[in-house]
């Protein structure tokens, strides 16, 4: 028998402020571990999930939301709060333990400075606790919630990825990250500072350090949501992206050390066991299915009830700063006479600044039974997928986006300004050699936006058999295309290339090339 030692599988800390879900084995409670906001918590459950299932030594930090974890604490039951205690210690969750986590019900909060608490808190337990206690080999960190993170990392000669979902970033002092329980004075050298620092007392109190750049500058290899973004980025398309977040990210295209990876819809978007819907359905009976829904969404919202009338829904907050929103209203009341006799209608179920603007339309022109803005409500949400035929999203840029991924897996076609990840996933159809998956336009205005629309007017007005023949292609390619395996399969790659080597090991000893193709294929690549 051979006496060399097999060398040690790698060991991966995910750092996620929140998640959806984690996989049957990682402890008792892993299925009451929910906290989401947004995107992030559906990739980082998927490639939890992924690794997991693949025998990688995969680890997840979080912050112990005890409330949303738990529901109310004080009415758990004995056994149930003891199983939660002495399960977690001997897992591969890791839960960040602070009192402004313990009593919160969402994951970020409206407030810049509890969210900078909140943030700091987070990073101080990784920092102090977490990292000493796993023993990582391969850090991945998400957003500025764990950008100080790369810097202390990289000190320890820890490889990290550090994924950018949001291009927003904050600035906080040294003296403020040391009060909050972290010691700076490690790794200083590794932030990125707003100015340039004569020395360590001097950055400590006279030197914001900028926390997205950071977490950008001092990780060994970035990602974006998106590969379009990062190079819209890298080529200055984007005012909105701050100048030492651009400059950063362009560091590391230029490197070689980047990439884009689109995230993918929540799983649970499937019309054909989504209970929100009136009518559950597939791509094979997607006609009866969606008038169903048509007709039970009309009712609701009090719209002229017709099965042929076409719907164009819009499920982005109403935020003209990215999403658009003034471009349609400059042109929602021309469609809606242009197509007055086919009974076009357009459904915003969506919160934001020009909620009111569409609001005030639709009184002074008296457009009740065409259009319909309503708050945002997960059920009308989804029932909306599944009635419209159409859906916008005109968006000024777009780092991911999950609307239009969502919506042709409901046979609802997207139509969108072709930035960002609009552009990385929306194809423009064509009927003619079935190909493409919805509407897209280049020149971002008003003007754009009507002729994307008059585009899928004309895809509405072929002969249903045509129509059907499309969009049932079009729901097939998409579960295939937008999911979270093929999400899993780029985040490995990446792993295994940072690591130089695979993450897990066949039983003979040696190492599987690729555990990403055996995780979308089945097979095991030699």
């Amino acid at each position: 028998m051979s006496s060399e030692k097999k060398p040690a599988k790698p060991r991966i800390l995910i750092v996620t402020p929140e998640i959806t879900y984690l996989p049957q084995g990682m402890g008792n409670m892993m299925q009451r571990m929910s906290a989401k906001a947004g995107g992030l918590a559906d990739v980082s459950a998927s490639l939890v999930s992924a690794l997991f299932e693949l025998g990688a030594d995969v680890h997840v930090a979080l912050p112990n939301y005890r409330r949303m974890f738990q529901g109310d604490v004080f009415n758990l039951h004995e056994k149930e709060l003891r199983r939660y205690y002495e399960t977690l210690p001997d897992s591969n969750i890791h839960l960040a333990e602070d009192r402004i986590f313990y009593y919160r019900d969402q994951v970020y909060s409206d407030h810049s400075d509890e969210s900078m608490r909140i943030a700091l808190a987070f990073q101080r337990e990784v920092i102090n606790h977490i990292i000493p206690r796993v023993r990582p080999d391969l850090i991945h960190c998400n957003d500025w919630m764990t950008s100080l993170i790369p810097a202390m990392a990289r000190r320890r000669g820890i490889k990290t990825l550090f994924t950018v979902h949001n291009i927003h970033t904050r600035q906080v002092s040294l003296a403020r990250a040391e009060e909050a329980g972290i010691d700076a004075a490690e790794f200083w050298m590794n932030l990125y500072f707003c100015g340039m620092p004569n020395n360590y007392d001097h950055a400590r109190s006279h030197v914001p350090v900028d926390l997205l750049t950071s977490g950008i500058f001092a990780a060994h290899y970035i990602n974006t949501v998106s590969p379009r973004f990062l190079w819209e980025i890298v080529e200055g398309w984007h005012s909105v992206v701050p100048d030492s977040v651009r400059a950063e990210l362009r560091n590391k295209y230029f490197a070689g050390c980047s990439a884009g990876i689109l995230n993918a819809p929540d799983v649970s978007y499937d019309p054909s066991t989504d209970d929100a819907l009136a009518q559950k359905f597939t791509s094979e009976d997607l006609i009866e299915g969606k008038a169903a829904n048509k007709l039970a969404l009309q009712r609701e919202l009090q719209l002229k009830q017709d099965v042929n009338a076409p719907i164009f829904f819009w499920p982005s907050r109403l935020d003209p700063v990215q999403k658009g929103p003034q471009l349609l209203a400059d042109i929602l009341y021309a469609i809606v006479s242009d197509y007055w006799e086919q009974n076009l209608q357009v459904v915003f179920v969506a919160n934001g600044p020009h909620q009111r603007w569409f609001e005030k339309i639709v009184a002074d022109f008296d457009l009740s039974e065409r259009v319909s803005v309503v708050d945002f409500d997960e059920r009308l949400s989804r029932l909306a997928y599944a009635a419209s035929d159409f859906m916008l999203m005109p968006s000024l840029f777009e780092p991911c986006g999950l609307p239009q991924m969502t919506s042709p897996l409901y046979g609802s076609l997207p139509v969108v300004h072709s930035t960002g990840g609009l552009y990385d996933t929306i194809r423009l159809l064509d009927v003619d050699h079935s190909k493409g998956n919805g509407f897209s336009f280049d020149n971002y205005g008003a003007e754009g936006l009507r002729w994307a629309i008059d585009q899928a007017m004309e895809f509405h007005a072929l002969p249903l058999d045509i129509r059907e023949r499309e969009i049932r292609r079009i729901m097939e390619e998409s579960a295939r295309e937008f999911s979270h395996k093929e999400v899993a399969r780029r985040y490995i790659e990446i792993y295994e290339e940072m690591l130089e080597r695979p993450l897990v090991e066949k039983e003979s000893g040696e190492y599987i090339k690729s555990i990403a193709t055996q995780q979308v294929t089945g097979k095991i690549v030699d």
